[in-house]
């Protein structure tokens, strides 16, 4: 009974209604007064009820005096519900605004939780790749699910930062405040899942939470191209970093000179640039040769 209850009520009848069309088909016709009282309900919502079922078909009005209703022959019912249905469907299907594609692809979310929470979620979701680019603060957060993830065998790629900045980590663009400052404004973190799904956001500092969300291509190119040249650098910087920043300036910034046309803010700073350049003459020693091809697992810090 509850099983037949359950589907009448799928098939868009109310509770009261799906009590009165099977109470009918097993008693057969019957007034208001009968039906309310087999059911223990009010009789003013059966009245109510009937009323509506026969104005939609479900049931039928005998001639006579009381008001008495009967149920259809089950094969009837079905072809009413039948037809009815299809044609919902076939309106819905004609009627409802279609995308025109023009939609915004990109979604803000603000709230530490909220950021949190759909982030988790979607880590539930990937099935073949996690890229993650975090600070260590937000990979202990994410550490449960990221290793749920692995367990069911998604590739998870890691950059974590942590105390340690390297070369890449700290790029001297000019106007820039100093690192410390900088890290006041709060730590960046960007994921790609199955390099569709993309959030790029900032955490932590004197801001509130905050990510932009997208499957828009170019984010997720953008954000693994990064990913690439973080890994690359590192790797470069592991195996070369004193030798780089003899050559280059502390962070690249003799390479950035030349496209940025920055001038030096400070004596300091020109004589430091000035011993960099001084430099660029000598030859890098002990690597010679092809260099070493870099795994692409490589982390810069396993969290």
């Amino acid at each position: 009974m509850e099983q037949l209850l359950h589907h009448l009520r799928n098939l868009g009848f109310t509770e009261i209604e799906s009590k009165i069309m099977v109470d009918l088909a097993e008693h057969g016709p019957a007034g208001g007064y009968e039906v309310a009282k087999r059911l223990g309900a009010s009789r003013s919502n059966v009245y109510a009820a009937m009323q509506r079922l026969e104005r939609q078909g479900a049931l039928e009005r005998m001639d006579g005096e009381p008001v008495r209703y009967r149920s259809l022959k089950p094969e009837k019912l079905t072809r009413m519900i039948s037809g009815r249905v299809e044609a919902s469907l076939a309106f819905v299907e004609k009627s409802l605004p279609r995308s025109s594609g023009t939609a915004a692809p990109f979604l803000s979310m603000e709230g530490d939780q909220a950021v949190l929470d759909v982030l988790v979620r979607e880590l539930k979701r990937a099935k073949r790749e996690i890229v993650v680019d975090v600070w260590r603060e937000e990979a202990s957060l994410l550490r449960e699910p990221l290793a749920e993830a692995e367990a069911r065998g998604v590739k998870v790629l890691w950059a974590c930062d942590g105390p340690d900045q390297g070369l890449s980590r700290t790029l001297a663009w000019p106007g820039w405040s100093d690192l410390a400052e900088r890290r006041a404004g709060g730590r960046k973190f960007s994921f790609v899942v199955d390099r569709q799904w993309c959030i790029l956001g900032m955490r932590g500092g004197d801001y509130d939470t905050g990510a932009v969300i997208t499957e828009h291509p170019v984010m997720a190119e953008l954000l693994l191209h990064h990913f690439t040249q973080e890994m690359v650098l590192f790797q470069l910087e592991q195996d070369m970093g004193e030798q780089l920043e003899a050559r280059y300036g502390e962070h690249f910034g003799l390479i950035q000179s030349e496209y940025l046309n920055a001038e030096p803010e400070t004596e300091e700073q020109e004589e430091q640039e000035d011993l960099a350049a001084s430099s660029i003459t000598r030859p890098l020693a002990g690597h010679e040769g092809d260099p070493e091809e870099v795994n692409g697992d490589s982390n810069r810090n396993t969290a």
